[in-house]
């Protein structure tokens, strides 16, 4: 598999590879709100076939990134992160909604289409030496994952990479993570 540039929208998988994974997701209409179509991406998972294969596909795009740790965004980025992070023989670091860690926390608010919100990162997490590959399901506008960055900054983490399952293009999410990461992702629409 070849390592492509920030500027892709997707890892090289093959057309008929795309079309069955996206076979594999589930179009839910008028959620959260009407007029979103929501890219459900529990059937996927409940493949074992499918999701094998993008479990394959990230830990191949992690692993050229030569990452310290894996970072995982709450709630479905724990779906793949802490598996990646095993296969890789690498640690997990957790990035939870307010009030679910034990310990000391670094907190970032960040603004959504919709509101505000806030993420956490345990104050120990990462640091200066550790380069970091950030995963979760789904790359939309942008907000929490380019938050999940910034607070793995904040601690001191170089974030290798930034990766996903499924991008939604059109929305432009990914420019919300500019920098020097390598942005990826296994399917565009």
């Amino acid at each position: 598999m070849s390592i492509e540039t920030q500027n892709d929208l997707s890892l090289p998988i093959s057309k008929a590879k795309d079309e069955w994974l996206k076979s594999k997701i589930r179009d839910i209409p008028d959620f959260p709100k009407p007029g979103i179509i929501f890219k459900d991406l529990t059937t996927l998972f409940a493949d074992a076939e499918a999701f094998a294969y993008v479990l394959d596909v990230l830990s191949e795009r992690c692993k050229a990134l030569r990452p310290d740790m894996i970072a995982g965004i709450e709630a479905r980025g724990f779906i793949l992160a802490p598996t990646i992070a095993y296969k890789l023989g690498l640690g997990f670091v957790p990035i939870r909604k307010p009030g679910k860690l034990p310990y000391t926390v670094q907190k970032l608010q960040y603004e959504l289409e919709y509101g505000t919100d806030t993420i956490e990162i345990h104050a120990d997490a990462v640091n200066h030496s550790h380069r970091v590959v950030l995963l979760d399901d789904l790359l939309a506008t942008g907000g929490t994952a380019g938050a999940a960055r910034r607070l793995l900054e904040l601690l001191g983490a170089k974030v290798v990479g930034v990766g996903f399952i499924v991008e939604l293009g059109f929305l432009n999410g990914r420019a919300k993570l500019s920098g020097d990461s390598d942005v990826f992702s296994i399917l565009n629409y």
